[in-house]
């Protein structure tokens, strides 16, 4: 007989990939589909429910049909883009294409949310500021901008559940996710009937929450046909992305942390009871286990800031591969002989909020190289991580080790300067399928596999590596990150006001 097998699903924004695991924790198959992002103005970022559906169809069926039967697959668990607003109209039909994560025309909106709700609501019930990437913040822009279709919505949805909504025909989200649209209570678990007051959003339109890895509806016959998945297989709440990677790193208890460098970057590090920043530069957000929660810093360009350098190496007539300018970047010393970069190059989240900082190279001198505004470059997405990790500490999240994944942390050279920038052991885990891991380990559980999350990940994960901080280069990171973080305060204003000329 083949063996029990988990499907998890990501729904990404480059592309929407399935991972089919064994009960044991081999990675069976795996398939991905590619998809784009519209930009019909400045700043706009939009897509397609419709195509997160078929792009879902063709990963889902280039994975089954690598199995030896899809009468294997247990349970199916999903993970998604976090914020992106679907929305349905009375029949449960798309009004318009989804408002992004990375779309940033709501600010206005987000002016109007923290004037209506204040800080302190936001703090202890939402847990987040009001940043453009947020859910309730595209409903006030369509309210304002777009009444007609505003009048219109009878659901509002994030990525994944408007999938599981076309698998099952059931409307339902759950903590991890909804804890992304600031009009969820992070700590009683429920809709926030008194922020939806304050800001004009009808409850009604939210749909019921459901445990992460509780099941959620069962595949149709409709569904069935399209994704050559048994009928009746039960799909699971599921999570965010950011939560499903911790997941599927084993980043799920207290004193872990994940440190991610994508094209962006992440820190998340969970806590056994919420825990707000009253500056509110850190998120808190609800993880995918049960009764657990996590902090997270975001860093806008990560691997975005290398893969920039990299390019404008090549445009002024130099072609060096990644490897080649990353290992030139060794030989150079921790601090890179007083050159510093910040990485701002489409702004910041963390710990600024700043849409209008830029990056910058700052100190250099006639004996700096290209190597060494490489080295500038690794140290400041490092430094831009540990802004992260120093804002955490006084919150609880006082880490023994971190998991690093993503592109940035298969480099031997950055993973050691992000070591010893943080201060902290960095392991790499396998198998390395990150968010679409844990989903698949929430269907897991869902089905009565494991008992919990961290049972899964126990049974599933294996160490790597693991990469120690260098303690005799402590004093030079920290010389560096002090002149870092000196750099973003000297300059706010000047950034300001290059954006309004």
């Amino acid at each position: 007989m083949p063996p029990p097998t988990y499907l998890g699903i990501d729904v990404g924004t480059s592309s929407v990939k399935a991972v089919a695991v064994s009960a044991d924790g081999v990675v069976l198959a795996s398939a991905d589909s590619p998809q784009s992002v519209s930009v019909p103005a400045p700043g706009w970022a939009e897509q397609n429910p419709e195509d997160w559906w078929q792009a879902t169809i063709a990963a889902v069926t280039a994975t089954v049909n690598q199995l030896e039967s899809p009468s294997q697959i247990r349970a199916i668990g999903l993970s998604g883009q976090m914020h992106s607003l679907v929305a349905l109209d009375r029949s449960q039909q798309v009004v318009r294409p989804a408002i992004l994560w990375n779309d940033v025309r709501t600010t206005e909106q987000c002016e109007f949310i923290f004037d209506r709700v204040g800080p302190e609501m936001l703090m202890e019930v939402a847990g987040n500021p009001p940043l453009e990437g947020f859910t309730a913040t595209k409903l006030l822009w369509l309210k304002q901008h777009e009444p007609e279709n505003f009048a219109r919505i009878a659901g509002a949805m994030l990525a994944k559940d408007y999938i599981r909504f076309r698998m099952t025909g059931e409307l339902a989200t759950e903590p991890s996710d909804a804890a992304g649209t600031l009009l969820f209570d992070i700590r009683r678990l429920g809709w926030s009937t008194e922020i939806c007051s304050k800001i004009g959003i009808d409850p009604w339109i939210l749909p019921p929450v459901v445990r992460s890895s509780e099941v959620a509806g069962q595949i149709t016959v409709e569904s069935a046909t399209l994704l050559h998945v048994p009928e009746g297989t039960p799909v699971v709440g599921g999570g965010a992305d950011n939560a499903c990677a911790a997941a599927g790193s084993g980043v799920v208890a207290p004193r872990t942390m994940l440190v991610t460098i994508g094209t962006s970057g992440a820190v998340v590090a969970p806590t056994a009871e919420p825990s707000a920043d009253p500056g509110m530069r850190i998120h808190s957000m609800n993880h995918a286990e049960q009764n657990t929660w996590y902090l997270m810093g975001v860093v806008l360009s990560a691997g975005a800031a290398l893969a920039w350098w990299r390019s404008t190496l090549a445009d002024s007539g130099d072609s060096p591969g990644f490897d080649e300018i990353v290992t030139a970047a060794s030989d150079v010393q921790p601090g890179s002989d007083g050159l510093t970069f910040l990485p701002y190059l489409t702004g910041e989240r963390t710990p600024h909020g700043d849409a209008n900082a830029r990056g910058v190279f700052a100190g250099m001198n006639a004996a700096h190289t290209q190597a060494h505004m490489t080295r500038a470059v690794l140290e400041g997405v490092a430094f831009a991580m540990r802004d992260s990790v120093e804002l955490m500490r006084p919150l609880g999240a006082v880490p023994d080790s971190a998991v690093a994944v993503g592109g940035g942390a298969r480099s031997d050279t950055w993973r050691q300067i992000l070591a010893d920038a943080l201060g902290l052991p960095l392991k790499t885990v396998g198998p390395a399928e990150g968010a679409p891991l844990g989903a698949a380990m929430l269907a897991a559980v869902g089905a009565g596999a494991f008992g919990s999350v961290t049972e899964a990940g126990a049974a599933w994960l294996t160490t790597d590596g693991q990469t120690d901080p260098d303690t005799e280069k402590a004093s030079a990171y920290d010389d560096a990150y002090h002149r870092y973080t000196s750099l973003y305060p000297a300059l706010a204003d000047w950034f300001e006001a290059g954006q309004q000329q």
